[in-house]
């Protein structure tokens, strides 16, 4: 790891087995179905590490389950799926990782009229239809409280990311990235879809399209938020596909995001990966990622109606998030917000004292975001981020 950014190093014991540092959870690969699995083993098996051949046997044994649940839930549910209508084009949260998408998801869900995939969803995205009635009540103990890289609570009920579950159904992605670290540009083609095959791109749209209609289904129909940083680089195929949907900006100081996004690829790679990790080039691929995404996002976004799009400040909206949420329902012409109040108020209570984790800068990584990510620092004007030299560049 390159000494640009100062990280909290894994304990004595990890070091030595190569074995993820947290106690034993199910990883985002256990709801994999045996096909699913199949082809990622096909693409990747050489590149596992011996350190993590009893965590690849242990999700090997898990597949046939998955299987069979999900031939239960397509015998169930497979002609509802496939004649549901989403009525109701979802809401989706924009922002690089580490931005406050999290946050403003579990605000935005406050709203009963709303739903979204929870973490056991876009874990077990072929069979949740039927296997949350099934799942022995234990298995909500082996799921840590909170997350390891910035101390926010999670659990199978949770919002989460749909890209986790377009993982588990076999689709190729970025997020790849978690179990197999240390190959170089793993999944990068389905970053923004662009230069996929015609035919990898149906595919890509089928596999989404049928977890929001599961999503839908498992929530009467209600309005599906979502959030996958990923999707910031995806407007434009994401309003070929939905064209009346509506889309939520966040953004945050970037001289916040960088390290904290390091520290996160890292953690999930250390605790879900295949491999054991080295960390090269993580801090280039971070960099270059950002920038990727966000020519991506400015290109899209003059294209955009703009009452169907807003942004909002994670420094703003920490600082009053009733206020900031009631403009994002301003602008995007969202009834209810009067229902909601009493949930948001509750939940911004709650919120008062939260501590973020605190990351440490070089002097040169600093002048590399400035540098790199430029037209973001001067667009969302962040140029006069105050810096306090003694507290965030390392020495």
């Amino acid at each position: 790891m390159s000494t640009m950014l100062r990280v909290p190093q894994k304990p004595p014991s990890a070091e030595k087995t190569g074995s993820p540092a947290m106690p034993w959870h199910p990883r985002m690969w256990h709801g994999m179905t045996m096909g699913a699995w199949l082809k990622t083993l096909a693409r990747h098996r050489p590149a596992i590490s011996p350190s993590r051949w009893v965590l690849a046997g242990t999700i090997s044994m898990s597949t046939p389950v998955n299987s069979a649940l999900a031939a239960l839930q397509q015998m169930l549910h497979g002609r509802r799926i496939r004649s549901l209508a989403i009525d109701k084009a979802p809401i989706f949260i924009l922002g690089h990782w580490r931005s406050g998408t999290t946050l403003l998801h579990e605000l935005l869900v406050l709203d009963e009229r709303h739903t979204y995939p929870n973490t056991y969803a876009c874990y077990t995205p072929r069979h949740f239809l039927v296997s949350r009635y099934l799942v022995p009540w234990w298995l909500k103990f082996l799921m840590p409280a909170r997350r390891p890289m910035d101390n926010m609570k999670v659990g199978w009920n949770r919002p989460q990311e749909d890209e986790f579950a377009m993982c588990n159904m076999g689709v190729p992605s970025p997020y790849l990235a978690f179990a197999f670290p240390n190959i170089p540009n793993i999944g990068s083609a389905y970053f923004d879809l662009k230069k996929i095959s015609p035919a990898e791109l149906a595919e890509w749209k089928q596999a989404f399209v049928y977890f929001l209609k599961c999503v839908t289904l498992a929530g009467g129909g209600r309005r599906v938020v979502l959030k996958t940083p990923l999707h910031t680089c995806r407007v434009d195929l994401l309003r070929e596909i939905f064209p009346d949907a509506r889309f939520v900006h966040i953004v945050r100081d970037p001289y916040v995001i960088f390290p904290s996004t390091v520290r996160t690829w890292q953690r999930l790679s250390e605790d879900e990966g295949l491999q054991r990790p080295t960390h090269e080039g993580l801090e280039e691929q971070v960099l270059a990622n950002f920038a990727r995404m966000y020519a991506a996002f400015e290109r899209s976004k003059p294209n955009i109606a703009p009452k169907r799009f807003c942004e909002v400040r994670y420094e703003d909206l920490i600082d009053d998030p009733v206020g900031r949420v009631r403009e994002i329902y301003e602008n995007l012409e969202l009834d209810g917000f009067a229902e909601i109040l009493p949930a948001l108020q509750e939940k911004a209570a709650g919120m008062r004292g939260y501590k973020v984790n605190r990351h440490r800068l070089s002097r040169e990584m600093h002048e590399q975001i400035t540098r790199r990510w430029a037209d973001f620092i001067d667009r969302y004007q962040y140029a006069d981020s105050a810096i306090d030299s003694e507290n965030t560049f390392a020495t």
